[in-house]
């Protein structure tokens, strides 16, 4: 028998081995990345999309569509927080059959379409009571919500993705989902709440943009806005910001709004009485109020005044806010804008000559003054002690 020499033999090669089986692994860790992001796939796919600005002379400019204008933008994603009790599961609910039955949210108009609104927190008795308490109060029958998908989760692994390594991954309900998103071609999709469905920690800022960036790319996909409801951190809540964990859910949406009850210091007067506030948005202006009243198991607008009103209402808030800093500035007394004990628009609004305005009254006049550059912040006190308050520029 022939034995071959070394000459004869094959070589081995490590690192060409394991070149091959990582490049091998890389391919396949791919495959199913993209098999579970399908919209990546197409862009993995696509050509370069690259173009000069110059070809857009000539082209009609595509208005910024809209389910609800300068509220809720069309093919985004708009969070929608409020801390628990204060109804905003109602309100979503009452935007669904707005949307379904063509009739309108709030007294706005808005774009019709099939809804599709997902529950992980209320049962379906609780949905249907809430349906029917809707539909009395504006007048519709059941006839009408054909368009309408509801589905409870309550009690369900409702998690609408989960991690794997670095990234997040479609769930089976986010794949059934789409297919009903599919199958419906709705105008809205709703998903009540952001903690029964997202899996990862809402600090974690990389999959936190993973997450909305999973949403966006269903309402891009289908067409169709999505809101998604959360609770606001207790920080959230204490600024009044309506913020949740990291500042990446605020960034990464499009839109963000935020219903709070009305009251001073922990008093309500009217436990009734609730404020819908755009704190985001990038299509449209920020920092737009509509005061609600509870009534008959829904909300319903208030009537809201006349530009001249509001502009005089402004002028009032900022003259009395002036006023008064000036009465403490006399008195030595110290105000600050950031918060604590000597929160200025606290201060003022227990102030008895206040003049009706509330401390969000003067919270807003504030701003405004400070934006104008008529009130400024001073520093007093040694280096290691250093004390902020507000002051007349100038001063």
């Amino acid at each position: 028998m022939r034995v071959a020499n070394s000459a004869e033999r094959p070589t081995f090669d490590a690192a060409e081995s394991l070149r091959r089986y990582t490049e091998q692994a890389a391919a396949e860790a791919r495959a199913e990345w993209l098999k579970q992001n399908p919209d990546k796939a197409a862009h993995a796919a696509r050509q370069s999309r690259f173009y000069s600005a110059a070809e857009l002379e000539g082209k009609a400019v595509p208005e910024q569509p809209w389910l609800v204008r300068d509220l809720v933008p069309d093919r985004e994603v708009t969070l929608f927080s409020g801390d628990g009790g204060t109804g905003k599961s109602l309100l979503a609910q009452q935007l669904g059959i707005g949307v379904a039955t063509n009739s309108g949210w709030l007294g706005m108009p808005v774009k019709a379409g099939r809804v599709i609104f997902i529950s992980a927190e209320d049962d379906e008795d609780e949905l249907h009571r809430r349906t029917d308490r809707i539909l009395r109060a504006t007048g519709r029958s059941y006839d009408d919500l054909a368009g309408l998908t509801l589905r409870s989760l309550a009690g369900e692994d409702a998690l609408l993705a989960v991690e794997s390594g670095l990234a997040l991954i479609h769930t089976e309900l986010f794949k059934e989902l789409e297919r009903r998103a599919t199958k419906d071609t709705p105008a809205l999709i709703v998903i009540d709440t952001l903690a029964d469905v997202y899996p990862s920690n809402e600090n974690d800022r990389t999959k936190v943009r993973q997450f909305i960036g999973i949403l966006r790319g269903l309402a891009k996909r289908r067409q169709c806005a999505v809101m998604l409801l959360a609770h606001p951190s207790l920080t959230g809540l204490t600024s009044g910001s309506g913020t949740s964990g990291s500042t990446a859910w605020n960034n990464s949406v499009r839109s963000r709004l935020y219903l709070s009850r009305v009251a001073d210091d922990g008093y309500e007067p009217d436990p009734d009485k609730r404020v819908l506030s755009t704190k985001k948005a990038n299509y449209s202006q920020v920092g737009g109020e509509i005061a609600l009243t509870w009534k008959a198991g829904v909300f319903t607008s208030d009537a809201t005044p006349k530009d001249l009103d509001k502009r005089a209402a402004s002028a009032k808030a900022e003259r009395v806010f002036l006023s008064l800093l000036d009465e403490f500035t006399a008195q030595g007394r110290r105000v600050n804008h950031a918060g604590a004990s000597t929160y200025a628009p606290s201060q003022f609004a227990k102030h008895p000559k206040r003049e009706g305005i509330s401390k969000s009254g003067f919270a807003t006049a504030m701003n405004n003054l400070l934006s104008a550059g008529t009130i400024t912040v001073g520093e007093e006190g040694p280096p290691s002690r250093r004390t902020k308050f507000l002051k007349r520029a100038g001063q």
